[in-house]
């Protein structure tokens, strides 16, 4: 089935230019790992999976989410209203914590743009046994002001239409009451697979507070969630955290393998083949250059 994916991809002429001009890009995205992700979202119907990987690869070579830099949606990150956390689940999945109360943008398009890049941050530092990441969404100060069924319904269609099996679960901690007459609108928005992903975590709850305890460590997880680690997002170290793995994403899709800085960040995935450097000042100087070239065009 993959192999029939791949070669009926190979042949649609609206990709063509992607192929032509991201070969690398292209190849990415054709792999095994990611073709058998697109099968399973269409339950490995062929015709559906080839239309699915079709129009995200369109999507990619108009949006260009993996030219996204950190000054491009610093405003949108400064609340902290998403960020990945610097813990993993106990399967070592990535974790992108989400406060809806933090909310500071009215521009859909800004928000959307934000949490591509979030995603796209997420990806890379998964480790290269896993594919999914958890999303934790803290409702604590919530109000129907701070979200809208346009944002929503546009996330349901990033999230399944453009990174389909990504996301492992997410968990709506501490949603109240007047959040579950929202969620009934929005769940016709979301396929299946992925409502069946939504779980309802309540802190007064000692069923469903295993979920917790089964996923997280709790020395690691934030105290918000019911774990002992006080300390708060800081939106300074956030920012030097993400310029380095801008740095260190534009190298790999640059097609130059950061061993290097791989080892320094262990869970990088780079989800492509590339070539060992031996020296690191190199390697530095190219990410920075690219990095610098990107944020400026």
């Amino acid at each position: 089935m993959i192999s029939e994916v791949r070669e009926t991809i190979k042949k649609q002429k609206s990709i063509e230019k992607m192929k032509v001009c991201r070969p690398d890009d292209f190849s990415r995205f054709c792999c095994d790992g990611s073709i058998a992700r697109y099968l399973r979202a269409r339950n490995w119907n062929v015709k559906k999976a080839v239309k699915m990987l079709e129009a995200s690869l369109i999507w990619r070579m108009n949006y260009k989410p993996e030219e996204i830099c950190w000054e491009h949606i610093s405003t949108e990150a400064e609340t902290g209203k998403i960020y990945r956390s610097s813990y993993m689940d106990k399967n070592g999945r990535t974790v992108l914590v989400m406060r809806p109360r933090f909310q500071n943008s009215k521009s859909t398009r800004s928000q959307i743009k934000y949490l591509v890049y979030c995603m796209e941050n997420a990806i890379l530092n998964l480790p290269s046994d896993q594919e999914q990441m958890i999303w934790l969404i803290d409702f604590q100060g919530f109000n129907l002001s701070n979200i809208s069924i346009k944002s929503t319904k546009e996330t349901a269609h990033i999230l399944q239409d453009h990174y389909p099996e990504r996301l492992g679960l997410a968990i709506l901690y501490n949603p109240p009451k007047f959040f579950e007459p929202f969620y009934k609108v929005v769940k016709p928005f979301l396929e299946p697979k992925t409502a069946n992903k939504v779980k309802f975590v309540y802190a007064d709850d000692p069923n469903t507070k295993t979920i917790m305890d089964n996923l997280f460590c709790m020395d690691e997880l934030e105290s918000a969630f019911g774990g002992k680690d006080e300390e708060n997002f800081d939106i300074k170290k956030y920012a030097e955290k993400m310029k380095e793995d801008d740095a260190k994403r534009i190298a790999l899709c640059r097609g130059v393998s950061v061993s290097e800085t791989a080892s320094s960040v262990p869970n990088a995935n780079p989800d492509s083949d590339t070539e060992k450097l031996t020296d690191t000042n190199s390697m530095t100087t190219d990410a920075d250059e690219a990095r610098e070239v990107v944020c400026t065009a």
